[in-house]
């Protein structure tokens, strides 16, 4: 098939068989978070991964129509692939009418030195790079490929793992560069559909081709999917409901919380009890 025609195709197929699934979903992440702004400068970051190949075209569709006036550039940071995989991820780009401007990193290679938690140190260093190349270039937002999936398995590996209870945000402003934010677009739509899109034209992509996922299996985020694609079968909102309790805190009920990452953590005795002697009746009614 033509490459114009592959083209055509995949594109017209987001916003007409996945309408529902994708398209709405992707126009109300953006409406409801206010994601765009006139006179954006919008780094779209393209990896090479069916959800950032997704991103890519749902903005370059949405820049055609958008009474928002905005400017997107395609961005691709290369943490260090194999010349086989590299030449796919621009292969496909190319294919589907997206030119991304390239830079490269050694983001691989530091992270097999890294023993605890390769995959937030990857994270973090993937963000650092795409900022700075997104400033570099004028731009005041970068927008990444995270999906509904993704943010429901990011809460609950805190949990899991880390011992907090942290949400995965559509919007965030950048700590450590002024001005920036970065979005996420498909913030509501789940994985599968992202699949589903790619599968059915055949879209030739790649995964994280870093140590974690050759030689570890995955990682903590496949447990996380996979013991979440199992609750499902058995409960069909169970993703629903994991996302729902980031906006239904009840903080009467909660030990402890925290402003920021880094402030400490207060705890309900801060604010129950604030001397000794009522303390101390609380004890005396147990011993």
């Amino acid at each position: 098939m033509p490459e114009r025609i592959i083209l055509d195709t995949v594109q017209h197929a987001i916003t007409t068989r996945y309408r529902k699934t994708i398209w709405r979903k992707f126009l109300s992440a953006m409406q409801r978070y206010q994601m765009t702004r006139p006179g954006d400068r919008i780094a779209v970051c393209y990896s090479g991964g069916k959800d950032s190949l997704l991103l890519a075209k749902c903005m370059q569709t949405l820049q055609k129509y958008s009474t928002v006036p905005f400017e997107v550039v395609y961005l691709h940071m290369d943490p260090g692939y194999s010349p086989e995989n590299r030449q796919k991820v621009m292969d496909t780009a190319n294919k589907l009418g997206i030119t991304p401007e390239v830079f490269h990193t050694d983001i691989y290679q530091v992270i097999n030195g890294v023993k605890q938690s390769p995959c937030h140190v990857c994270a973090a260093m993937r963000r650092g790079h795409l900022y700075k190349a997104a400033r570099q270039r004028g731009c005041n937002k970068i927008a990444l490929g995270h999906h509904y999936d993704d943010a429901a398995e990011t809460l609950l590996m805190g949990m899991l793992y880390g011992g907090e209870f942290k949400a995965m945000l559509p919007r965030l402003r950048s700590e450590n560069y002024l001005g920036m934010e970065l979005i996420r677009p498909l913030y509501l739509v789940r994985e599968r559909a992202v699949a589903a899109w790619k599968d059915e034209f055949a879209l030739d992509t790649v995964t994280c081709a870093c140590r974690v996922t050759q030689q570890e299996g995955g990682g903590k985020r496949k447990e996380v999917k996979e013991l979440l694609r199992s609750l499902e079968k058995r409960q069909a909102n169970v993703i629903d409901n994991i996302m729902a309790s980031a906006s239904r805190v009840s903080l009467s009920t909660l030990l402890g919380y925290r402003q920021t990452a880094d402030s400490p953590v207060t705890t309900f005795l801060d604010h129950s009890f604030q001397d000794d002697n009522a303390s101390e009746d609380i004890v005396n009614q147990y011993f």
